[in-house]
Protein backbone atom coordinates (compact mmCIF):
# COMPACT_ATOMS: atom_id res chain seq x y z
CA UNK A 1 0.00 0.00 0.00
CA UNK A 2 1.59 3.22 -1.24
CA UNK A 3 2.27 5.77 2.10
CA UNK A 4 4.24 9.12 2.81
CA UNK A 5 5.53 10.51 5.81
CA UNK A 6 2.80 12.56 6.43
CA UNK A 7 -0.24 10.94 4.61
CA UNK A 8 -0.60 12.56 1.53
CA UNK A 9 -0.83 9.58 -1.15
CA UNK A 10 -4.26 8.31 -1.66
CA UNK A 11 -5.94 6.03 0.69
CA UNK A 12 -5.44 2.27 -0.79
CA UNK A 13 -9.38 1.25 -0.17
CA UNK A 14 -8.51 -2.17 -1.76
CA UNK A 15 -6.38 -2.98 1.13
CA UNK A 16 -8.78 -3.13 3.02
CA UNK A 17 -11.98 -5.78 1.56
CA UNK A 18 -14.82 -4.55 2.65
CA UNK A 19 -16.91 -5.70 -0.18
CA UNK A 20 -16.41 -9.19 0.74
CA UNK A 21 -19.19 -7.86 3.26
CA UNK A 22 -18.82 -7.71 7.06
CA UNK A 23 -17.17 -10.05 9.18
CA UNK A 24 -18.98 -12.23 11.26
CA UNK A 25 -18.98 -10.50 14.69
CA UNK A 26 -20.39 -11.00 18.30
CA UNK A 27 -20.68 -7.76 19.37
CA UNK A 28 -23.94 -6.26 21.03
CA UNK A 29 -25.16 -3.92 17.90
CA UNK A 30 -23.17 -5.13 15.28
CA UNK A 31 -20.65 -3.34 13.58
CA UNK A 32 -21.37 0.11 14.54
CA UNK A 33 -23.87 1.40 17.15
CA UNK A 34 -23.73 5.36 16.50
CA UNK A 35 -23.42 7.15 13.07
CA UNK A 36 -21.58 11.04 13.23
CA UNK A 37 -23.94 13.74 11.76
CA UNK A 38 -23.23 14.41 8.27
CA UNK A 39 -24.52 17.83 7.20
CA UNK A 40 -23.32 17.17 3.53
CA UNK A 41 -20.22 19.87 3.92
CA UNK A 42 -17.64 18.44 5.31
CA UNK A 43 -14.97 16.37 3.06
CA UNK A 44 -15.57 12.37 4.29
CA UNK A 45 -12.94 10.67 1.91
CA UNK A 46 -10.62 8.79 4.30
CA UNK A 47 -6.97 10.36 4.85
CA UNK A 48 -4.46 7.84 3.32
CA UNK A 49 -2.46 5.58 6.35
CA UNK A 50 1.04 7.44 6.69
CA UNK A 51 4.19 5.67 7.14
CA UNK A 52 4.81 3.87 10.37
CA UNK A 53 7.14 5.79 12.92
CA UNK A 54 10.11 3.67 14.13
CA UNK A 55 8.85 2.60 17.18
CA UNK A 56 5.16 0.78 17.73
CA UNK A 57 2.46 3.62 19.53
CA UNK A 58 -1.20 3.50 21.32
CA UNK A 59 -4.17 5.40 20.83
CA UNK A 60 -5.28 5.64 24.31
CA UNK A 61 -8.43 6.86 23.17
CA UNK A 62 -11.30 6.55 20.05
CA UNK A 63 -14.85 5.55 19.20
CA UNK A 64 -14.77 2.67 16.62
CA UNK A 65 -18.40 1.81 17.68
CA UNK A 66 -19.60 5.48 15.72
CA UNK A 67 -19.85 5.31 11.55
CA UNK A 68 -18.52 8.11 9.65
CA UNK A 69 -18.58 8.08 6.48
CA UNK A 70 -17.81 5.33 4.16
CA UNK A 71 -18.67 1.95 5.65
CA UNK A 72 -14.97 1.60 7.30
CA UNK A 73 -15.97 -1.18 10.34
CA UNK A 74 -14.02 -1.16 13.42
CA UNK A 75 -12.08 -4.30 12.11
CA UNK A 76 -10.83 -2.45 9.42
CA UNK A 77 -9.79 0.34 11.51
CA UNK A 78 -7.89 -1.58 13.56
CA UNK A 79 -6.34 -3.20 10.52
CA UNK A 80 -5.67 -0.14 8.94
CA UNK A 81 -3.63 1.11 12.30
CA UNK A 82 -1.76 -1.78 12.73
CA UNK A 83 -0.56 -1.10 9.13
CA UNK A 84 0.84 2.68 10.43
CA UNK A 85 2.32 1.12 13.56
CA UNK A 86 0.05 1.54 16.00
CA UNK A 87 0.28 -1.48 18.14
CA UNK A 88 -3.13 -0.84 20.03
CA UNK A 89 -6.00 1.38 20.80
CA UNK A 90 -8.23 2.17 23.96
CA UNK A 91 -11.93 1.93 22.71
CA UNK A 92 -13.67 4.10 24.89
CA UNK A 93 -17.47 4.16 25.95
CA UNK A 94 -19.78 7.36 26.89
CA UNK A 95 -23.31 5.67 27.97
CA UNK A 96 -24.64 1.71 28.76
CA UNK A 97 -24.71 0.58 24.80
CA UNK A 98 -21.46 1.85 23.76
CA UNK A 99 -19.48 0.68 27.18
CA UNK A 100 -20.97 -2.61 26.41
CA UNK A 101 -20.06 -2.88 22.73
CA UNK A 102 -16.08 -1.53 23.76
CA UNK A 103 -15.68 -4.21 26.47
CA UNK A 104 -16.81 -6.86 24.25
CA UNK A 105 -14.86 -5.51 21.27
CA UNK A 106 -11.55 -5.73 24.23
CA UNK A 107 -12.50 -8.98 25.06
CA UNK A 108 -12.70 -10.71 21.45
CA UNK A 109 -9.48 -8.50 19.69
CA UNK A 110 -6.17 -8.36 21.39
CA UNK A 111 -5.23 -4.50 19.58
CA UNK A 112 -8.07 -3.50 22.09
CA UNK A 113 -8.50 -2.68 25.67
CA UNK A 114 -11.48 -0.81 26.93
CA UNK A 115 -12.72 2.20 28.57
CA UNK A 116 -16.38 2.27 30.20
CA UNK A 117 -18.27 5.00 31.47
CA UNK A 118 -21.41 7.71 31.67
CA UNK A 119 -20.04 10.89 29.27
CA UNK A 120 -21.10 13.86 31.35
CA UNK A 121 -23.44 15.32 28.76
CA UNK A 122 -25.58 11.81 29.00
CA UNK A 123 -25.41 12.03 32.62
CA UNK A 124 -28.57 14.12 32.86
CA UNK A 125 -30.25 12.28 30.96
CA UNK A 126 -30.12 8.91 32.82
CA UNK A 127 -30.75 11.29 36.08
CA UNK A 128 -34.03 13.16 34.65
CA UNK A 129 -35.05 9.29 33.68
CA UNK A 130 -34.20 8.13 37.29
CA UNK A 131 -32.19 5.11 35.55
CA UNK A 132 -28.43 6.97 36.65
CA UNK A 133 -28.16 4.84 39.45
CA UNK A 134 -28.50 1.35 37.28
CA UNK A 135 -26.29 2.96 34.73
CA UNK A 136 -23.66 3.50 37.01
CA UNK A 137 -24.00 -0.16 38.42
CA UNK A 138 -23.31 -1.46 35.35
CA UNK A 139 -20.18 0.48 35.01
CA UNK A 140 -19.05 -0.69 37.72
CA UNK A 141 -19.43 -4.32 36.66
CA UNK A 142 -17.75 -3.54 33.34
CA UNK A 143 -15.05 -2.18 35.30
CA UNK A 144 -14.19 -5.61 36.84
CA UNK A 145 -13.36 -6.74 33.42
CA UNK A 146 -9.99 -8.29 32.98
CA UNK A 147 -9.23 -5.99 29.43
CA UNK A 148 -11.47 -2.66 31.04
CA UNK A 149 -8.38 -0.47 32.04
CA UNK A 150 -10.04 2.46 32.36
CA UNK A 151 -13.21 4.29 33.40
CA UNK A 152 -14.22 6.71 31.12
CA UNK A 153 -14.97 9.09 29.64
CA UNK A 154 -16.07 10.52 32.35
CA UNK A 155 -16.40 14.80 34.03
CA UNK A 156 -17.39 17.81 33.32
CA UNK A 157 -19.10 19.47 30.37
CA UNK A 158 -20.39 23.22 30.73
CA UNK A 159 -20.76 23.90 26.87
CA UNK A 160 -22.57 21.51 26.21
CA UNK A 161 -25.00 20.72 29.51
CA UNK A 162 -26.89 23.76 30.94
CA UNK A 163 -27.16 24.78 34.66
CA UNK A 164 -29.50 22.45 35.83
CA UNK A 165 -28.01 19.16 34.36
CA UNK A 166 -24.88 20.32 36.24
CA UNK A 167 -25.65 18.56 39.28
CA UNK A 168 -25.93 14.79 37.77
CA UNK A 169 -22.35 15.78 36.41
CA UNK A 170 -20.78 15.87 39.58
CA UNK A 171 -22.73 12.96 40.92
CA UNK A 172 -21.65 11.28 38.24
CA UNK A 173 -18.01 12.50 38.22
CA UNK A 174 -17.89 11.74 41.64
CA UNK A 175 -19.56 8.10 41.46
CA UNK A 176 -16.78 7.25 38.38
CA UNK A 177 -13.65 8.45 40.65
CA UNK A 178 -14.69 6.22 43.42
CA UNK A 179 -15.66 2.90 40.66
CA UNK A 180 -12.01 3.73 39.02
CA UNK A 181 -10.15 3.60 42.69
CA UNK A 182 -11.91 0.21 43.68
CA UNK A 183 -11.04 -1.35 41.09
CA UNK A 184 -7.62 -0.08 40.50
CA UNK A 185 -7.65 1.05 37.12
CA UNK A 186 -7.17 4.52 35.26
CA UNK A 187 -9.72 7.27 35.00
CA UNK A 188 -10.18 8.96 31.61
CA UNK A 189 -11.23 12.72 32.20
CA UNK A 190 -13.19 14.41 29.77
CA UNK A 191 -13.14 17.86 30.88
CA UNK A 192 -14.69 21.17 28.53
CA UNK A 193 -15.33 24.61 29.54
CA UNK A 194 -15.09 23.30 33.21
CA UNK A 195 -11.14 23.13 34.34
CA UNK A 196 -11.19 24.66 37.87
CA UNK A 197 -13.96 22.36 38.56
CA UNK A 198 -12.53 19.37 37.60
CA UNK A 199 -9.80 19.80 39.53
CA UNK A 200 -10.90 20.83 42.52
CA UNK A 201 -13.18 17.72 42.60
CA UNK A 202 -10.08 15.59 41.67
CA UNK A 203 -8.12 16.95 45.14
CA UNK A 204 -11.29 17.16 46.93
CA UNK A 205 -12.54 13.55 46.32
CA UNK A 206 -9.09 12.39 45.39
CA UNK A 207 -7.96 11.24 42.17
CA UNK A 208 -7.25 7.59 41.26
CA UNK A 209 -3.16 6.89 41.30
CA UNK A 210 -3.44 6.99 37.22
CA UNK A 211 -5.91 9.95 36.09
CA UNK A 212 -6.15 11.00 32.17
CA UNK A 213 -7.34 13.93 30.91
CA UNK A 214 -8.57 13.18 27.45
CA UNK A 215 -8.20 15.27 24.75
CA UNK A 216 -6.51 17.88 27.09
CA UNK A 217 -7.76 21.36 26.61
CA UNK A 218 -6.37 23.22 28.75
CA UNK A 219 -3.42 25.52 29.06
CA UNK A 220 0.22 26.05 30.60
CA UNK A 221 -1.17 26.47 33.76
CA UNK A 222 -3.58 23.12 33.98
CA UNK A 223 -0.59 21.46 32.22
CA UNK A 224 1.59 22.45 35.40
CA UNK A 225 -0.96 21.59 37.73
CA UNK A 226 -0.97 17.67 36.03
CA UNK A 227 2.46 17.83 36.04
CA UNK A 228 2.41 18.60 40.03
CA UNK A 229 -0.13 15.71 40.72
CA UNK A 230 0.95 13.19 38.19
CA UNK A 231 -1.96 13.57 36.30
CA UNK A 232 -1.58 12.28 32.64
CA UNK A 233 -2.15 14.81 29.46
CA UNK A 234 -3.71 13.08 26.33
CA UNK A 235 -3.48 14.97 23.41
CA UNK A 236 -5.50 14.69 20.25
CA UNK A 237 -5.16 15.80 16.75
CA UNK A 238 -6.24 19.22 18.17
CA UNK A 239 -2.52 19.74 19.30
CA UNK A 240 -2.13 20.23 15.50
CA UNK A 241 -4.37 22.58 14.77
CA UNK A 242 -2.46 25.99 13.47
CA UNK A 243 -4.89 28.21 16.39
CA UNK A 244 -4.07 25.67 19.24
CA UNK A 245 -1.89 28.23 20.97
CA UNK A 246 -2.83 27.17 24.65
CA UNK A 247 -2.41 23.16 23.22
CA UNK A 248 1.47 24.51 22.41
CA UNK A 249 1.61 26.54 25.00
CA UNK A 250 0.68 23.67 27.55
CA UNK A 251 2.93 20.95 25.28
CA UNK A 252 5.72 23.05 26.12
CA UNK A 253 5.54 22.60 29.72
CA UNK A 254 4.18 19.44 30.14
CA UNK A 255 6.18 16.67 32.13
CA UNK A 256 7.18 14.16 28.94
CA UNK A 257 6.35 11.16 31.40
CA UNK A 258 2.93 12.07 31.35
CA UNK A 259 2.38 13.04 28.04
CA UNK A 260 -0.40 9.92 26.12
CA UNK A 261 -1.39 10.41 22.80
CA UNK A 262 -4.66 9.79 21.22
CA UNK A 263 -7.10 10.32 17.97
CA UNK A 264 -10.84 10.70 19.62
CA UNK A 265 -11.86 8.96 16.39
CA UNK A 266 -13.78 9.65 14.20
CA UNK A 267 -13.79 13.33 15.36
CA UNK A 268 -10.30 15.80 15.95
CA UNK A 269 -8.36 14.69 12.46
CA UNK A 270 -4.76 15.94 12.62
CA UNK A 271 -3.90 18.40 10.23
CA UNK A 272 -3.50 18.67 7.12
CA UNK A 273 -6.55 16.19 7.49
CA UNK A 274 -8.78 18.16 9.58
CA UNK A 275 -12.53 17.90 9.61
CA UNK A 276 -12.42 14.33 7.48
CA UNK A 277 -12.47 11.32 8.79
CA UNK A 278 -10.42 10.09 11.90
CA UNK A 279 -9.45 6.72 12.45
CA UNK A 280 -6.61 5.07 14.93
CA UNK A 281 -3.97 4.96 11.81
CA UNK A 282 -3.55 8.84 11.79
CA UNK A 283 -1.91 8.81 15.35
CA UNK A 284 1.28 8.96 14.27
CA UNK A 285 0.90 12.25 12.85
CA UNK A 286 -0.43 13.83 16.21
CA UNK A 287 2.87 12.36 17.91
CA UNK A 288 5.31 13.66 15.12
CA UNK A 289 3.82 17.15 15.33
CA UNK A 290 4.41 16.45 18.96
CA UNK A 291 7.87 15.86 18.33
CA UNK A 292 8.17 18.95 15.80
CA UNK A 293 6.77 21.20 18.70
CA UNK A 294 9.04 19.99 21.03
CA UNK A 295 12.73 19.64 19.12
CA UNK A 296 12.81 15.99 19.26
CA UNK A 297 12.87 12.92 16.68
CA UNK A 298 9.83 11.41 16.30
CA UNK A 299 10.69 7.56 17.49
CA UNK A 300 11.78 9.57 20.88
CA UNK A 301 8.01 10.52 21.45
CA UNK A 302 7.16 7.59 19.84
CA UNK A 303 9.05 5.58 22.76
CA UNK A 304 8.06 7.87 25.24
CA UNK A 305 4.78 7.62 24.87
CA UNK A 306 4.30 4.14 23.76
CA UNK A 307 5.98 3.78 27.48
CA UNK A 308 3.44 6.37 29.52
CA UNK A 309 1.02 4.35 28.16
CA UNK A 310 1.66 0.95 28.92
CA UNK A 311 2.16 2.69 32.32
CA UNK A 312 -1.29 3.98 32.74
CA UNK A 313 -3.27 0.94 31.74
CA UNK A 314 -0.87 -2.03 31.44
CA UNK A 315 -0.03 -4.25 28.16
CA UNK A 316 -1.87 -5.42 25.57
CA UNK A 317 -0.94 -8.96 25.70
Amino acid sequence: MPASHDGTAPFDSAAYPLSEGPRETTLPGGEYIRERHDDGKRDTTRPPVPEPLGVPIYDNHTHLEIKDGEHFPYWAALDAAEQAGVAGVIQVGGDVESSEWSAALAAQDPRVLAAVAIHPNEAPGYADADTLFDALATIDALAAQPRVRAVGETGLDFFRTADDGRRAQFESFEAHIDIAKRHGIALQIHDRDAHDDVVETLLRVGAPETTVFHCFSGDEHLARIAAEHGWYLSFAGTVTFSNAKNLHAALAVADRSRILVETDAPFLTPAPHRGRPNSPYLTPLTVRFIADRLGVEADVIAAETAANTLRAYGTWD
